[in-house]
């Protein structure tokens, strides 16, 4: 259970650990939100958070093949001639 604890001038909340573990909040900073019948706590997430291990993730599973990118960059470009305007 959790219960609203003065801080100061201020209030605040404990978190019982087993909780912060679960939602992988430990050491992030938080994002509070109301909603209806309550308030909502989220992880405030960093602009490109993640990024580089997704790339990386992506660069090792196409290691050696090649890429769309390469499909794109070696096609040959069309004339205007075959357009109508």
């Amino acid at each position: 259970m959790v219960h609203i604890v003065k801080i100061g001038n201020s209030q605040g909340i404990r978190i019982p650990k087993p909780l912060v573990e679960q939602a992988h909040l430990e050491g992030k900073e938080l994002k509070l939100q109301l909603v209806s019948g309550g308030l909502l706590i989220t992880p405030e997430k960093k602009a490109r958070e993640g990024w580089e291990e997704a790339i990386e993730g992506a660069r090792v599973l196409h290691q050696g093949q090649e890429t769309l990118e390469s499909e794109w960059l070696d096609t040959p470009l069309a004339s205007d001639d075959e357009l109508e305007w």
